[in-house]
């Protein structure tokens, strides 16, 4: 682990242990990811590539960064997803720079996902996110797409992409679409 990760690691930990002494339980922050930071699924530098990118922390504390919002929604999507999720986070791209995001972290299950847009991230087409509808249908205006919230993502969405094209990861076993509510 790079020092700057450890340092981030080591604050977390202080932070839920501190937490943990006291009556009220400590809020799950996202952690900014080193200069050396890889994606978990495909071990590509996160800050080698344009596009949001994405977070989960888990309950045991081990962050896991995504290089690309359908590889993170690949994993969450995957029956072998087992690891107790204490937080997921996304980038807000209203605020972020989309060829070199950095910060602007947004809790993804209250984000809003534009699907089908004609913007690129590091794995070809990607999702946008964003903090507000505003934001969204602004983006949708310049780039095309559909706005869908997080629990709105279907599995269909991450099989192919723009033009039909495979998506890298489709060999996850998402198959059977999520069940919305």
């Amino acid at each position: 682990m790079s020092s700057s990760l450890n340092k981030i690691w080591g604050s977390w930990c202080a932070a839920l242990v501190l937490g943990a002494c006291s009556q009220v339980a400590p809020s799950v922050i996202a952690l900014e990811p080193g200069a050396d930071a890889a994606c978990a699924l495909d071990g590509m530098v996160l800050k080698d590539f344009p596009g949001p990118k994405a977070q989960i922390l888990y309950a045991e504390g081990r962050p896991d960064y995504y290089c690309d919002l359908m590889e993170l929604f690949a994993v969450l999507q995957a029956p072998e997803q087992k690891r107790k999720v204490a937080a997921i986070f996304v980038q807000d791209m209203a605020k972020a720079d989309w060829e070199h995001p950095s910060g602007h972290w947004i809790a993804a299950r209250g984000a809003l996902f534009v699907v089908g847009s004609k913007k690129a991230g590091s794995m070809g087409p990607t999702f946008g996110a964003f903090s507000t509808r505003e934001a969204a249908a602004a983006f949708v205006q310049l780039e095309g797409g559909n706005i869908v919230a997080f629990d709105q993502i279907t599995p269909a969405m991450l099989s192919t992409g723009k033009h039909g094209m495979p998506m890298a990861h489709r060999d996850l076993h998402l198959t059977q679409p999520k069940e919305t509510s």
